[in-house]
């Protein structure tokens, strides 16, 4: 592997720490922009993996018409910046969390979403009370298999029964391919793509047949977006990982290592035995993602062969090939499996241009998982 631009650590961070290189991030937020704006739909990315308010400000600079949410914590703090058109990805239940939903309702552009009569019960039950119908995204099983009914039928016979609820509005149907990741192949990748679309362009078609028109046709997914152009019927795509691109996205081919904007500085802190070094990061750091095409949790952007074969909290293990030579004190930047995991374990990023410390990006959306 090549040596990425910014690939060094500069002097100023003490490690472990995670280094977003700005321009490959800036790229990153163009080429995303682009392909949904070539495609005529509306850009809705995830902040999830970012939790930055600088971030998705960036992201609505370059086209955005809003952005998506995990989480009400997460929303709340967008929110808080002045961002006031958010999709809430989530079911929301319980009465604190409507609580919160309401109050986030009264200066804020907010749909939510579900797949389950009991979760839009009480969605419904806040709109009537708020004199308002709360926009509804109707979750969709695609291949994922975590939350939606199944495409066809089954999904549209739920958002009919969903529609007699007073206080809510589907308005859009959304599903989430990230089962993507298992591909092994491009074009396999393009198949998820097409049939994440296609399936809730089905559903679609058949509830306009009962009389039910859901305007809305939501994907997302930072693989599958690379075909978005190909997909017919689509309005809004929420790609969230695109950011900063990792090592699971790198695995596929569809990027090279000069997109990965998030690299993971540590310091070798031992050398005990041959083909082994030690580095001050461990699952604090890195997280303990794994990825099933490939080994370990995070490669050296140097020699993508030296990998962090092993983690514990505060040590990372790597795995060195016999020609490598490494150095207790050496630093080392590495591009990590998962970003959006990555992301949540630290309180700031360290944006870095030619070299130096440009900007220190806060994660201020960082352990809002409620």
């Amino acid at each position: 592997m090549r040596q990425v631009a910014d690939g060094h650590v500069p002097e100023s961070i003490d490690t472990p720490a995670v280094c977003i290189r700005l321009d490959a991030l800036e790229r990153n937020l163009e080429r995303m922009a682009a392909l949904a704006a070539g495609a005529g739909v509306r850009f809705r990315p995830h902040i999830k993996t970012h939790k930055c308010v600088w971030i998705a400000q960036r992201q609505l600079t370059h086209g955005a018409a809003g952005i998506t949410a995990a989480k009400l914590g997460e929303a709340e703090v967008m929110a808080a910046a002045g961002i006031d058109d958010i999709l809430l990805a989530y079911p929301l239940t319980g009465a604190s969390k409507l609580q919160r939903l309401a109050e986030l309702l009264r200066h804020t552009k907010v749909a939510v979403s579900a797949d389950h009569p009991a979760v839009v019960r009480g969605l419904s039950d806040l709109g009537e009370s708020l004199k308002r119908r709360i926009p509804l995204y109707v979750d969709v099983n695609t291949g994922l298999n975590r939350c939606g009914r199944e495409p066809g039928e089954d999904s549209a016979a739920l958002v009919r029964h969903l529609s007699r609820y007073p206080g809510i509005e589907v308005r859009g149907l959304m599903t989430h391919a990230g089962h993507a990741a298992g591909c092994s192949t491009v074009e396999e990748i393009r198949r998820v793509a097409r049939h994440e679309a296609e399936s809730l362009v089905m559903t679609q078609r058949l509830l306009r047949e009962s009389g039910i028109d859901v305007p809305e046709i939501s994907v997302g997914s930072s693989l599958t977006a690379a075909f978005i152009g190909e997909q017919s019927g689509v309005t809004e795509l929420r790609a969230g990982a695109y950011v900063f691109a990792d090592r699971g996205q790198l695995a596929h081919g569809m990027i090279a290592a000069d997109d990965c904007a998030m690299l993971v500085a540590a310091t070798v802190v031992s050398m005990p035995r041959p083909g082994t070094a030690i580095i001050d990061a461990g699952s604090k750091t890195f997280s303990s993602d794994p990825n099933r095409r490939l080994p370990g949790y995070g490669q050296w952007v140097d020699d993508g062969r030296v990998v962090v074969e092993r983690l514990n909290e505060e040590h990372g293990m790597l795995r060195v090939p016999g020609d490598v030579r490494l150095n207790v004190g050496q630093r080392m930047q590495f591009i990590p499996n998962h970003c959006c995991a990555v992301s949540n374990l630290h309180d700031r990023l360290y944006g870095i241009r030619n070299g130096k410390v440009a900007r220190v990006l806060t994660v201020d959306g960082r352990g809002r998982s409620q």
